[in-house]
Formats: C-alpha cells, sequence, structure tokens
C-alpha cells in the first residue's frame, strides 16, 4: 500500500458519498468504512472484508474487476451503497472503537429515491445504529451478517447464504 496505514491508527471522521443510480431499488447500508476504505474512498477496499464476493455471488459482477466497473454494474443492478454513520472518531477499523458519531441523512435519501423498497444493513453494528431513524412504511429493513473478516461467527458461504435473501429483490435482467 502507497501509504503507512499502520503508523496512522486513527481514522480520518468523514465517511464517503453514497453511491447511488437512477433508480435503486435496494439500499446497502454499513456502518463506518475501515481506514482502508477511507484512504482509497473505496466501499469494501479492505481485501479481507468478503462484501464483493457475495455480491459476485448474489449478482455475477466479478469482485477482480476494476472498482469504478464494480460500482457501475452495482448501479445498473439498482443496488445503492452507503452508511448509517457520516463522521465519526475512531482508532483502527473496528465498530465497537466507534465514538462521536454523527449520522448521515437517511430519510433524505430515501424520499430523494422512492424506488428503494429494501433497506439491507452489513451487520448488527449498521442496525444499532440505524435503530431509532424513521424508515418509510413501503421500506422493508433487513439485518445481514457482516461481511467483515471480524465476523467469523459465519463462514463465507453462510454468509452468502444469508445475504441470498436479497435476490428477491434484484432485477436478474440486469
Amino acid at each position: 500500500m502507497p501509504c503507512d496505514l499502520k503508523k496512522n491508527r486513527s481514522v480520518p471522521g468523514k465517511g464517503l458519498e453514497p453511491v447511488i443510480g437512477g433508480a435503486p431499488v435496494l439500499l446497502i447500508l454499513g456502518s463506518f468504512p475501515g481506514r482502508i476504505s477511507l484512504f482509497y474512498k473505496q466501499y469494501y477496499a479492505n481485501p479481507h472484508n468478503q462484501f464483493w464476493q457475495v455480491i459476485e455471488a448474489l449478482t455475477g459482477i466479478g469482485r477482480h474487476l476494476p472498482y469504478e466497473r464494480r460500482i457501475e454494474r452495482l448501479m445498473k443492478s439498482r443496488i445503492a451503497l452507503w452508511d448509517v454513520i457520516s463522521t465519526c472518531g475512531r482508532e483502527g477499523s473496528a465498530d465497537q472503537s466507534i465514538r462521536g458519531a454523527s449520522f448521515n441523512p437517511l430519510a433524505d435519501l430515501l424520499t430523494s429515491y422512492p424506488t428503494i423498497r429494501v433497506v439491507a444493513f452489513n451487520g448488527a453494528a449498521a442496525s444499532r445504529y440505524a435503530s431509532g431513524r424513521h424508515l418509510p412504511d413501503h421500506i422493508m429493513p433487513v439485518t445481514l451478517p457482516s461481511t467483515s473478516s471480524a465476523n467469523t461467527r459465519f463462514t463465507l458461504a453462510e454468509k452468502t447464504e444469508r445475504w441470498g435473501v436479497l435476490g428477491k429483490f434484484l432485477d436478474p435482467a440486469q
């Protein structure tokens, strides 16, 4: 890596902008990006995070494609990405280290994109941080196992199987 992420253990406070196409149906929300994702300004940039492997299994979007191509294909599949937290302090990348969180305007995004029908939380922490935030009645919330490599409770196969519930919301023609 071009920078020494081990020396810079403190995460910058600002998260990533949403990845969203014209008419998303599914919004996947993480808690807050890890250090590697923030450094590269890419969702799920840590090669140990299994997000792109799960997405490849569900959608056929190749995890080894350049990031920009994966994002294009994700948006064509009507999938959006964002995080519950917009800013925070955190040492390292662990969700339990998050301090002083400010939250993204999720309600505004959902109002701006009424095509979104499902909000999938990538892990219990994302779901927990979003609790108490109003979701419109037409939105179905789904909490899925975190794709983080720190989540050793589930194997990759188990994570993929549980994430498979999203398949019924994806357009197979994409």
